[in-house]
């Protein structure tokens, strides 16, 4: 029996123990920074597999490291993601896994369990590093920046998806919150005592619509208005609004943002409102592809039967995944639920497959391919060419 009919073999030997994690994380959805019943769990389950924990992880407490050492060699990471979203249910008030990340805690906790357990010889060290709060500030950009991924070799993780792509584009984006403050007055008695800072929102507003057509076609700016009043009869003397700015490359997006910036400074001064501005999210690195483990993962894809890739480079909106990628070797990929006619991440409709029936088929081929490319480079180094 070769090595990889033999991993393969271990995997579907857990197939219930992967699927029951699954399952959990679904049934106690939880919001990013509270995933304490999740990160909980699965650092038990890793325990019961001979893994040796860090938790809470570099004072975030809902961030984990566990790591299993079949001898010396390269370190390859598994992220497991755990958070939900809010808004879903009949009411809109519940929270739920509608972008999948308990089956994303399964396959990557499965395939770290399966290389853990799997009865054939190789050195390496098994990384799992538990990821809080993707949906939101994007804990993984927090973990970068204290140093979690300084030692490691190389990352995987899959996504499931609306289609079957490898060349996903994930795109850097800046979260700017901007606010105005100016002077309140009786917008009738006394209108020319007031300065309106509902007006430089509007002013910055026109700006950045005005700017649409001269950025690059890659770019995308999408904004909303959080503040802007309390009375029509009183002159607004705080209003704010948030934008996300994204860009193909974080290189334009400093220039982009810039500009931004520059057209809130520009409403500030036109209307004589006072300006404050911050990040109220972390910054998203757009993701760097490594060649050579985007290679291995497609072909132990196709090899299971995935096809009809994407050929082109499509955009996937901003993950923290990106941040990763800038300061070690990744490869990241969706692939299709299966469901006929699609469904798409975020939508009620996507909670049907990313757990129970419809999911046993794509996570036991996730699980399989993310544990064998680690295999790979654990009995061949080489094929790590960073």
């Amino acid at each position: 029996m070769s090595v990889k009919e033999n991993l393969y073999n271990n995997v579907e030997r857990l197939k219930n123990e992967i699927e029951n994690i699954s399952e959990f994380i679904f049934e106690h959805a939880e919001l990013g920074n509270e995933e304490y019943v999740s990160s909980a769990y699965l650092v038990e389950k890793l325990k019961d597999y001979g893994f040796q924990v860090t938790y809470p992880y570099l004072d975030i407490p809902t961030a984990f490291r566990a790591e299993y050492k079949k001898g010396e060699g390269l370190k390859v990471a598994f992220l497991p993601e755990y958070d939900a979203l809010p808004g879903y249910g009949e009411n809109k008030n519940q929270t739920a896994h509608a972008c999948g990340h308990n089956w994303i805690a399964a396959s990557t906790v499965g395939a770290a369990i399966s290389l853990a357990t799997l009865n054939e010889n190789f050195n390496g060290i098994i990384v799992v590093i538990g990821t809080p709060a993707e949906e939101t500030v994007g804990g993984k950009c927090e973990l970068v920046e204290k140093g979690a991924f300084s030692d490691i070799d190389a990352v995987i993780q899959m996504h499931l998806g609306a289609e079957n792509n490898i060349n996903v584009l994930t795109l850097a984006m800046d979260s700017i919150e901007f606010n105005f403050s100016g002077v309140a007055a009786h917008a009738a008695c006394y209108p020319e005592k007031g300065v309106n800072a509902l007006d430089a929102v509007n002013l910055m507003f026109a700006g950045v619509n005005a700017l649409r057509q001269h950025m690059k076609s890659d770019a995308r700016v999408a904004g909303i208005i959080t503040e802007g009043g309390m009375a029509c009869n009183v002159v607004p003397d705080k209003a704010s609004c948030r934008y996300y700015i994204r860009s193909k490359e974080r290189s334009y997006l400093k220039e982009l943002t810039q500009k931004i910036i520059n057209c809130a400074k520009g409403a500030a001064l036109m209307t004589g409102a006072e300006l404050e501005y911050h990040n109220f999210e972390n910054s998203y690195d757009n993701l760097i592809y490594n060649e050579s483990l985007r290679n291995l993962l497609r072909k132990n894809l196709e090899d299971l039967g995935v096809e009809n890739f994407v050929n082109d480079f499509e955009a996937s909106g901003s993950s923290d995944i990106g941040n990763v990628s800038q300061v070690c070797p990744t490869v990241y990929c969706e692939i299709d639920t299966g469901a006929y006619p699609q469904v798409f991440a975020h939508h009620e409709s996507f909670l049907d497959y990313v757990h129970g029936k419809n999911a046993e088929n794509t996570l036991q081929i996730a699980t399989k391919a993310m544990a064998y490319t680690a295999l790979q480079i654990f009995l061949e180094p080489q094929l790590l060419i960073k």
